[in-house]
């Protein structure tokens, strides 16, 4: 929220003394987040208002331009002096400026303009040639489109007061006269502080709210801008039947008729509303915008002449339409809160009016209306509806539902000041709020809280500060406690926490020690996360890189995934307040994400991509148990804290490898290579290697793999992962590319090895021998080669598939697997015939098991 210094301050006692930088230092001081802090201009030289006298239509041109004479106070020469002056600069008529004599003997000045929002007559603010405006932009007089300008007519943009560039600044009629100081009638001396209070505090979303803080975070008196003298209701404004009271607690109306349409806003509304960041539209829009953003309270302005019948407010019908104010036709949900009439839907509650009763430069009856909606219905609509409206924001947030009646009488008294409208007897005033329940604590608890001894009465004087209603009680063992009776607009003040927030923050967080424990000595890493480091090294190490993915997914991936109804990874907890709607799943793996990271990469023209990542899953448990309400008053107990244990679900670490493109890069040593389902697997035995502990694999059927291409990973007996192809189906749902190959591992699955004794290296030679056997094609060469290897005994020290044929040559459902077998004895230099022994003895093995031969 954009707030200048000069309206913050209109309702506090603070002195010259007290500068905005001092303001910005007191609203982070109580938490209150400031973005920036900007001064207005600088402006330098003569920025004057002017009065349009005549305006010249310049044809020829690609757009539309203006030639304008602009009186700006300067006062016509004698006929004398303007002889003169013709007789001595008649060759430079076309070079230096052109000044005419206006009406009255006012001198005007030419200037170009490309803007078309005035008109003749209107007052503009004017740079003279000299003026150097914010971004050190000067003024000069110089010749274009075949005329010379002198000067310049500005925008609110131009003279930093706002965003809109869309237009001339037009001042109301009687605002000032020409030739007035343009700088003191814009306050261009003003600074302008842009604050993000947190979501709880909707409150501090205005002035008041604002200048509240700042009165208690600087100790100086407050005025609040509330306090009206509101008259008694004389009957009701106009009828209504309020049908959803837990959506619409209050609704207040007030009317106002004879409202001059056409009445300018006064030039302070218009500046104070620029400076905030919204722009004027007209009176009684201005209106509303003003006693929001003064008050908190967003109102509405309905055309009462537009009304057909009661008001009724109710939940939408589903399938209802309503075309809204930004000419949006849009379909509503049974959820949304709407105002009605005989005709239909007028409003959508909280967030947008309609079309068929907004207010136009006919308008001359209007009816105001401030209501106190349910913040989380209107929370659900703006999202919804995707219409995150500056009354959405505020009501979203929780509005003071004591503020109606205020707020509408405000805006009634404003419309009759400047609109000459006629406030009507009466005030619709339907429902009620009741007021928030009082909260006990201990009166010593902020000292406990936080380590600090404060002054007695402070919690007493901070609580009221806020505007609670606050009691002292002793109980009969003399321990104090105090009652707080939250006021109307803190609805967030619910326990006894909230409460020592207040007084921590404003008597200042600076005032908490800090104290850092003591680091015991002699700990490091624990065994699990530095297995943890070491894989993500070395998958680093090998090329891939380390994502951070989005970690919640939509239930729409599992059927990306193909994955069947009753598959337990369709199991997941949800999240009750998700970042996105559509995404509030915890993960049961982690390939909805890196998959997700990979297509983002892929769409921005990345083609050889390998991504890993090493994070938590959330697997629920069948029956999830109820997790109890706990407080912060003291510490829980062990049997409250094991339920809360039991209660969390199991959360392991996993890691995951996507690869897409090519895994070997082509150069001008050769053609790349693609990436296969073998490199997924790879990865894989590169996690196990850096864990400490060795992968068997064989074929397996899991989607979202390829049926024929998906390996299961195993330690020991125990399976572990998956690797291989995704399926085809998969990657088209996926978006992904042709091919792509994933793996994922269950880090926590993976037993930590009681040691790592050093390897030890044979100073003898190897001896390297080939075989390459014919099996039945359903044989995996996985277990094949677990065979040999158990069949060559101990002096086996490596096997290595390196060839698969199939064809005629071997007969059909028959297929070649050769394999590398390196041979090594500990102790001695190992012989031909003891290695060959070896591997005879492996191939008989393997032709028990499996009917294997060697291939001839």
């Amino acid at each position: 929220m954009r707030v200048p210094v000069s309206w913050l301050t209109e309702h506090l006692d603070v002195g010259d003394e007290v500068t905005p930088q001092d303001l910005a230092d007191a609203f982070v001081r109580i938490g209150i987040e400031v973005d920036e802090l900007s001064e207005l201009g600088p402006v330098t030289g003569p920025l004057v208002v002017g009065r349009v006298a005549e305006i010249e239509e310049l044809t020829g041109f690609k757009k539309p331009v203006r030639f304008c004479r602009v009186e700006v106070g300067e006062e016509a020469e004698s006929e004398e002096d303007t002889a003169a002056s013709d007789e001595d600069d008649d060759e430079d008529d076309d070079e230096g400026p052109i000044e005419n004599e206006g009406p009255h003997g006012i001198k005007t000045r030419g200037i170009v303009c490309g803007a078309s929002n005035f008109a003749e007559g209107d007052l503009v603010v004017v740079a003279l040639p000299g003026v150097v405006l914010p971004g050190d932009f000067e003024i000069a007089a110089r010749k274009t489109y075949g005329k010379v300008s002198d000067g310049m007519i500005c925008s609110a943009k131009e003279l930093g007061l706002g965003e809109d560039h869309s237009g001339i600044l037009v001042l109301p009629p009687g605002t000032a006269s020409p030739g007035d100081d343009a700088k003191e009638l814009l306050g261009l001396s003003d600074t302008v502080i842009e604050v993000t209070p947190t979501p709880d505090r909707g409150y501090a979303l205005s002035i008041r709210g604002l200048a509240r803080e700042l009165s208690n975070a600087l100790d100086v008196p407050f005025g609040d801008p509330a306090m009206l003298d509101i008259p008694e209701a004389e009957g009701d404004a106009w009828p209504v039947r309020v049908e959803d009271p837990e959506g619409c607690p209050r609704f207040v109306l007030r009317r106002v008729k004879g409202l001059d349409a056409t009445a300018p806003s006064p030039w302070w509304m218009r500046r104070r509303l620029m400076l905030a960041g919204i722009r004027s539209i007209s009176l009684a829009v201005d209106v509303t915008n003003y006693v929001m953003l003064e008050l908190g309270h967003p109102l509405h302005a309905f055309a009462t002449t537009a009304i057909q019948g009661d008001l009724v407010v109710r939940r939408a019908k589903a399938g209802e339409k309503l075309t809204t104010l930004d000419d949006v036709v849009r379909t509503l949900d049974a959820d949304d809160i709407v105002i009605a009439d005989d005709s239909g839907v007028i409003s959508l509650a909280g967030t947008m009016g309609g079309a068929s009763t907004e207010i136009t430069p006919e308008s001359t009856d209007v009816l105001l209306e401030a209501a106190h909606w349910n913040p989380a219905s209107i929370s659900r609509t703006a999202r919804r509806h995707k219409l995150f409206s500056e009354a959405a924001k505020r009501f979203e947030r929780f509005t003071d539902p004591g503020l109606c009646a205020a707020a509408v009488e405000l805006a009634a008294r404003l419309l009759r000041q400047y609109g000459e409208g006629a406030i009507q007897p009466g005030r619709t005033d339907e429902g009620g709020v009741a007021p928030l329940a009082p909260v006990t604590m201990p009166i010593n608890l902020p000292d406990q809280v936080a380590g600090v001894r404060y002054e007695r009465g402070v919690t007493v004087r901070r609580l009221t500060q806020i505007g609670c209603k606050v009691q002292v009680s002793t109980s009969d063992a003399g321990i104090s406690s105090v009652t707080a009776t939250p006021p109307s607009w803190r609805a967030d003040l619910v326990q006894p926490a909230d409460l020592v927030e207040e007084v921590l923050r404003l008597e200042g967080y600076e005032s908490i020690p800090s104290v850092l424990p003591a680091a015991p000595a002699g700990r490091g890493l624990t065994e699990e996360q530095k297995r943890r480091r070491g894989v993500a090294r070395a998958l680093a190490e090998a090329g891939h890189v380390e994502v951070l993915p989005f970690p919640f997914v939509s239930d729409s991936v599992w059927d990306a995934f193909g994955l069947p109804e009753d598959d337990v990874r369709r199991k997941t907890v949800r999240v009750r307040n998700p970042l996105e709607a559509d995404h509030d799943r915890m993960s049961t793996t982690l390939l909805p994400g890196l998959l997700d990271t990979l297509q983002r990469n892929v769409s921005r023209g990345m083609k050889d991509v390998s991504l890993f990542h090493i994070g938590q899953v959330v697997l629920p448990k069948p029956h999830q148990l109820k997790v109890p309400d706990l407080g912060v008053e003291h510490r829980p107990s062990d049997e409250e804290l094991a339920v809360l244990e039991a209660a969390v679900p199991a959360q392991p670490v996993h890691v995951a490898v996507v690869l897409t493109g090519l895994r070997r890069r082509a150069g001008w040593w050769g053609k790349g290579e693609p990436a296969s389902w073998a490199d997924a697997v790879e990865a894989a035995r590169l996690v196990a290697a850096a864990a400490g502990v060795e992968l068997t694999v064989q074929a397996a059927d899991l989607p979202p793999w390829h049926p024929g291409r998906c390996a299961q990973l195993r330690v020991g007996d125990w399976p572990v992962g998956h690797a291989g192809e995704l399926h085809p189906k998969v990657v088209e749902a996926l978006g992904l590319p042709p091919r792509t190959v994933a793996m994922e591992l269950d880090l926590d699955a993976i037993p930590l090895p009681d040691s790592r004794p050093a390897p030890s290296v044979s100073a003898y030679p190897p001896v390297l021998l080939d075989v390459a056997l014919v099996a039945a094609s359903d044989v995996p060469s996985a277990d094949l080669a677990e065979v040999l290897r158990s069949g060559a005994g101990e002096l086996l020290e490596d096997i290595t598939l390196f060839d698969v044929y199939t064809g005629t040559q071997i007969g059909d459902g028959k297929q070649s697997l050769a394999y590398k077998l390196r041979f090594r004895a500990p102790d001695r230099t190992l012989t031909v015939d003891e290695a060959t022994k070896a591997r005879d003895a492996a191939v008989s093995a393997a032709g028990a098991r499996f009917g294997a031969t060697l291939r001839a």
